[in-house]
């Protein structure tokens, strides 16, 4: 059989049993639109987690207090927390290799302003937020030096972009006096706009000095301490070397030390198991069309009889027979494929732009996977009722009403 004649008839076999054929089609197509929307919006998930980490830089290491530890034969959980004071940041600053240090707090208080008054997330920190966050002043500039010592620093502050907005709209809000938590300070610059960052919206916040925001919410610990270290240096080495550093001053390590390596390690696996698992429910509706497949196709070799014995008669062989049964079902799971391809990338491209918050990164290597996928379901699905069709006795098929 020429391999025009095999297409001719396959297809034909198709279009003939349009109402059929469609069935068979919608419900691979449903499965492999199912693994591309949801994959691309695990991978979008993905890279957005990972954008939202590499934002600040990817030579951050991150200090904070406590240290969940598991002692003795009954299992039992301590929880060692000693806080991470200024002194603490100093000292780090001198490990070699760290090129700067911001000692972190943070909590929420009532920020009035020009007559108006906004509830907002307040950060104290240091001078050297803008080198180790990337960020810059779009007005005026950041705290000073000694906006972060000891002795708690001038009381000055440092608007988000939207906090700006919402107090001062477009007038210049430099030098103006403003009050946080009931207390007066005065601004000395605004932040260039920099988004929200897993949950916080970096725009809708003051930065004031350090000490002063722990006297504000009496706070007796540093949340945190973000170091940037040196390009020359690794992060396990820094790591290691902040590690001693603090075992030094505190004699015991009631303190966790993480690093952006880690983190994106971290969310990196848990995100790889998210996008498997979605994957893995796309190739549930897969498997449920691979049925579909089965189904018609054996009920195709009851009803079409008398078109084998014909083909036999005629001196067609078992394998050709098989070969024509296999390639209808290919084609109707290609079609399927190729037509849940399309449905994905359009649902994933228009979810993009219905839901800007919610990315959708398509992930080619789960889409190709899913079409192929359906090209062997077909072929699986179409075996059995293609070596029954090949087995038919000719005369008997032919006689069969």
């Amino acid at each position: 059989m020429l391999a025009r004649d095999f297409l001719r008839f396959c297809l034909g076999a198709v279009v003939a049993h349009r109402a059929r054929s469609l069935l068979t089609v919608t419900g691979i197509a449903i499965g492999i639109a199912a693994v591309v929307l949801l994959t691309a919006i695990g991978e979008g998930i993905h890279h957005f987690i990972l954008t939202e980490f590499s934002q600040f830089g990817t030579r951050i290491i991150a200090v904070a207090p406590g240290k969940v530890s598991t002692l003795g034969l009954s299992g039992a959980i301590l929880h060692n927390v000693r806080p991470l004071s200024l002194a603490d940041a100093q000292a780090l600053a001198r490990v070699p290799g760290v090129e700067a240090v911001v000692p972190v707090t943070q909590g929420n208080a009532e920020v009035e302003g020009n007559g108006r008054t906004r509830r907002s997330l307040v950060i104290g920190a240091s001078s050297q937020v803008p080198a180790v966050w990337l960020m810059q002043p779009e007005l005026g500039r950041f705290l000073p030096d000694e906006g972060a010592g000891n002795e708690g620093g001038r009381a000055l502050a440092v608007l988000g972009a939207k906090l700006r907005a919402e107090l001062f709209g477009d007038a210049s809000p430099l030098g103006a006096r403003i009050r946080i938590g009931g207390e007066p300070y005065r601004v000395i610059g605004v932040m260039a706009s920099k988004g929200q960052m897993l949950g916080f919206d970096l725009d809708d916040t003051v930065y004031i000095p350090v000490a002063r925001a722990m006297a504000l919410f009496n706070r007796d610990s540093l949340f945190e301490i973000d170091l940037l270290y040196g390009p020359e240096a690794s992060s396990v080495t820094m790591a290691d070397r902040i590690r001693q550093a603090l075992l030094e001053r505190h004699g015991h390590e009631d303190f966790t030390v993480t690093t952006q390596d880690q983190m994106l390690e971290v969310a990196g696996s848990v995100l790889n198991v998210l996008t498997l698992a979605v994957g893995a429910i796309g190739g549930i509706s897969l498997a449920v069309g691979g049925i579909g497949i089965l189904t018609i196709m054996t009920i195709a070799v009851r009803e079409r009889r008398r078109e084998i014995g014909l083909l036999r008669a005629l001196g067609a062989a078992q394998g050709q027979i098989l070969l024509l049964f296999l390639g209808e079902a290919m084609i109707l799971a290609l079609l399927g494929g190729l037509a849940g391809l399309a449905l994905g990338l359009g649902g994933a491209g228009l979810m993009g732009i219905l839901v800007a918050s919610l990315p959708t990164h398509i992930a080619w290597e789960f889409a190709l996977a899913a079409v192929a996928s359906a090209g062997l379901i077909g072929l699986a699905a179409g075996v059995l009722p293609a070596l029954r069709a090949a087995r038919l006795d000719p005369i008997l098929a032919l006689r069969d009403e």
